[in-house]
């Protein structure tokens, strides 16, 4: 064999791992999580910014998003394998070993739980800590138990900003928990829509994703509820005075565009509608947060 081809296998094969690492870990997932994180953070912080707390929280968070989806894509790897959108995925192709991900998910938490307490504070590592169980030990193994999975997933993925709060010493209350509120009912409607774009997809993994089995008109009429639902809790914020009128505007015409999306995918109910709504979904929660992060900071000037 050419000498040039043989030094240049070890090389391709250290980039092919580190690509799947990557694949392993989410990046767009783990970058939202740390958006949310920051928001959080800011307006817990008071206009008081140390940024390097705020850098030690991100990257202690960022270790347990990555330990939350290689745990996840641990647990799922068969029914991963079922699914045409997942079955090209690390471990379902045998690129990467069931067991070397689970260490490397396992490590993680470890990581990010112990390096959260050193730099952050201890509440943080523990709701940290709290949220990969959530989403690997409860969330992940219900989908294939029951669509009510998709309320216990709400939880992990609406703590982000909470951890960012309390990683400002902010103390757990009301306006911690609206953050908390608005990113928990903004999931449903949007996990709804992912559901039904590939119900056939799950339903051939066996997972559950669909409540009543996607019967017609319970998933819209669900969609809708919480949509609506959305309206005033994006309000609590300026009800609280962590904003202002900027804020309540924008929530106000955001959460109607997203209530119209959630209306037209239960009257149409199809592919087109559902993806409509879930783009509402995606123009939906960073405006909010970035609206709701500016305004605030123009209230404290």
């Amino acid at each position: 064999m050419n000498p040039s081809v043989t030094s240049t296998l070890p090389q391709a094969t250290l980039q092919s791992r580190l690509r799947d690492y990557v694949e392993i870990a989410k990046p767009r997932i783990a970058v939202m999580v740390l958006f949310t994180v920051a928001v959080g953070y800011v307006l817990g912080s008071e206009g008081i910014w140390q940024p390097w707390t705020l850098l030690h929280a991100c990257l202690g968070v960022g270790l347990a998003a990555t330990a939350s989806n290689a745990l996840n894509q641990v647990i799922e790897r068969h029914s991963d394998g079922k699914m045409r959108r997942t079955q090209s995925r690390p471990l379902p192709t045998g690129r990467l070993h069931t067991t070397e991900v689970l260490l490397f998910g396992l490590t993680l938490a470890v990581a990010s739980t112990v390096y959260l307490t050193v730099t952050v504070n201890v509440l943080t590592a523990f709701l940290t800590l709290a949220t990969i169980a959530l989403y690997a030990g409860a969330y992940t193994p219900l989908k294939q138990r029951t669509a009510f999975c998709t309320a216990i997933g709400a939880i992990p993925g609406a703590l982000p900003p909470v951890l960012g709060w309390t990683a400002a010493g902010a103390p757990l209350d009301l306006r911690a928990l609206a953050l908390f509120g608005i990113l928990f009912v903004w999931q449903f409607p949007h996990f709804l829509a992912i559901a039904w774009i590939y119900r056939d997809d799950y339903s051939g993994a066996g997972l559950k994703m669909l409540p009543a089995n996607g019967r017609r008109g319970v998933v819209g009429c669900i969609a809708v509820a919480y949509a609506l639902a959305l309206i005033p809790v994006s309000l609590m914020p300026r009800h609280l005075g962590v904003t202002g009128d900027v804020y309540m505007i924008t929530a106000l015409l955001l959460g109607l565009m997203y209530a119209v999306a959630a209306v037209n995918f239960l009257w149409r109910e199809n592919d087109a509608s559902a993806r409509r709504l879930l783009w509402a979904s995606f123009a939906y929660l960073p405006t909010v947060f970035l609206v709701l992060t500016a305004d605030h900071l123009w209230l404290l000037q």
